[in-house]
């Protein structure tokens, strides 16, 4: 299932960043827009027996395309594992799709479309909602909203400080992973807004080095942004206790 829902999330890079209706239609051809089989269409499976080639016109294909399958599929997986047949399960399904659509559009395009970031503010908040209900923790909904505000709040302030240095959409994006965050407690909250920046911050240096320049260096935070929830979501309880543990020993 996690590698079928890769498929729709490159059918989201390809043809948000285009304007293009993504709802409906068939697949085709990135190159000759000829539209494909069903055969054509399996994930990953599809794009190694042509070979990373259009059977149509021959021309290559991105591989791109069973990169973003792959990594949904292992993610789903992952969610699947840690959370078992839950609530939370689902909002960090719908996140897996999200987060790995933003950043391959925003690595190629540079933006994190609004079509992707203002549903999910919708989506995770109807679930968190619906996790709170169910489990009669109106707490976790309190602290879903309180995460929403602090990670928002702060990539906001960067945003007004620093607006050539970061892109509104960052902002955008904050907020809806800051309610997933939130939800799964302080910890992941906490650990997943430090996360972003120093991910963030060691790409920025690599990227510099390699340019050889300091100035005019084009980096895209949203992968970084993405990969810091990620890391908070299942690693934010036990690097907190590590850090806390080892301040307290100091």
């Amino acid at each position: 299932m996690g590698l079928l829902w890769g498929s729709f999330a490159n059918v989201l890079i390809v043809r948000i960043p285009a304007g293009e209706q993504w709802a409906r239609g068939s697949s085709r051809c990135p190159r000759c827009s000829h539209d494909l089989a069903w055969f054509d269409n399996i994930p990953v499976v599809s794009w190694v027996l042509l070979r990373g080639k259009c059977r149509y016109c021959s021309q290559p294909i991105s591989a791109q395309y069973p990169v973003v399958e792959l990594a949904v599929a292992a993610l789903w997986a992952a969610v699947a594992w840690r959370w078992g047949v839950s609530i939370t399960s689902l909002t960090w399904l719908y996140l897996a799709i999200v987060t790995v659509a933003l950043a391959a559009i925003d690595l190629k395009v540079r933006r994190l479309p609004n079509a992707l970031t203002y549903p999910s503010y919708a989506v995770v908040g109807a679930l968190v909602v619906t996790e709170a209900l169910v489990d009669g923790d109106a707490w976790l909904a309190a602290r879903s909203l309180i995460g929403a505000l602090v990670l928002g709040g702060f990539y906001g302030l960067m945003w007004l400080m620093f607006p050539q240095g970061m892109g509104l959409g960052d902002v955008k994006a904050a907020g809806f992973l800051g309610l997933a965050l939130g939800a799964l407690g302080w910890p992941a909250l906490a650990v997943g807004a430090i996360a972003g920046p120093l991910i963030g911050g060691l790409y920025g240096v690599v990227a510099i080095a390699r340019s050889r320049k300091m100035r005019g260096v084009s980096i895209p935070y949203g992968p970084w942004l993405m990969a810091g929830a990620w890391l908070g979501a299942f690693a934010g309880a036990p690097v907190a206790d590590w850090y806390l543990g080892l301040a307290m020993g100091a």
